[in-house]
């Protein structure tokens, strides 16, 4: 199957507790997801960035096999989307120094015709109103699974409402599950997003893993026991990368009929933990940049004993 992701590439800058940072590093939900996926197969990304955006960024994506970039627009005179944050020190919670939308302002990019057969289509967060156009040019996809945050939902309610009704499943945070809804309880909040129309809502909940509600039931997975914590910047993404890889890789071979099944996706959550857990051991894509198939494959399995998978 396919595999297409639309969303930011951009360039970060990251303050940590500890008094380390990385200032104009390559970020992104799009690029994040990207790499995240490209360990389980191929992966097309569908972004926009100005042409200020520097050669060695750009030249990253080269180090990954997967990644394709044809839809990756370089648009003349526009500058690319750029944020800053610093993390508190539990890590699992950030103030926003800045945020430059710069070319997300703008149009969004278009879908190369090479594009437009993939049959899954992860929506990573931008605004809703992007995402809904970015669907509607995906008309082959057998799944399409969208993220968000509470920048939309505090200026785009409706748009994103009228989102999570067509996708056929959502990924956000705990504490903007509770604001879309207005629910305080997060199990309470992801069973109402299921009633919206989607077949099944991922609550992210950082260090405390995800909540998984579903038409046919619940879950919680934990996150993967972490030992070093230097950067989660990107963790959500690559979580999402890695299930939606494992789903395209599986029913590649074969193995998956049912992408929707409550059973097949808690396996596929197992494999977005793993990449997260990577993810945040350094800056940017460095550590997913030094990955091998040998070291996932190990982790996840150590992952499976603890859960029993």
């Amino acid at each position: 199957m396919a595999l297409a992701v639309t969303g930011t590439v951009g360039i970060d800058t990251v303050y940590t507790p500890d008094g380390d940072h990385r200032e104009h590093v390559l970020g992104g939900s799009c690029t994040y997801f990207a790499a995240a996926a490209n360990f389980y197969g191929p992966v097309r990304i569908v972004g926009a960035v100005g042409d200020d955006f520097p050669d060695d960024l750009r030249s990253t994506f080269d180090r990954f096999n997967n990644i394709d970039t044809a839809g990756l627009e370089t648009r003349k005179g526009s500058k690319t989307f750029r944020w800053g944050g610093k993390y508190q020190e539990n890590m699992d919670h950030r103030d926003t120094l800045f945020t430059e939308l710069n070319v997300l302002a703008e149009a969004p990019p278009p879908v190369p015709e090479s594009y437009r057969d993939s049959t899954m289509v992860f929506l990573a967060n931008t605004h809703p109103a992007v995402q809904l156009d970015m669907l509607s040019r995906f008309p082959d996809r057998k799944l399409a699974v969208a993220d968000t945050m509470d920048l939309w939902i505090n200026t785009e309610r409706e748009t994103l409402t009228q989102l999570v009704k067509q996708i056929d499943g959502l990924v956000l945070n705990y504490d903007e599950a509770e604001q879309l809804t207005g629910m305080k309880n997060t199990v309470a909040a992801a069973r109402e997003l299921v009633s919206w129309g989607p077949a099944f809502v991922v609550v992210k909940k950082g260090e405390h893993g995800c909540i998984f509600a579903h038409r046919d039931g619940i879950a919680a997975l934990p996150a993967f026991p972490a030992e070093r914590v230097i950067d989660p910047t990107g963790a959500g993404d690559t979580f999402a990368g890695g299930m939606f890889g494992h789903l395209c890789r599986a029913t590649d071979a074969g193995a998956l009929t049912n992408l929707t099944d409550f059973d097949v996706l808690r396996r596929a959550l197992a494999h977005g933990t793993v990449m997260a857990s990577f993810t945040i051991e350094d800056f940017s894509l460095d550590r997913l940049a030094t990955l091998t198939q040998e070291d996932i494959d190990r982790r996840y399995d150590e992952f499976a004993r603890m859960m029993h998978l």
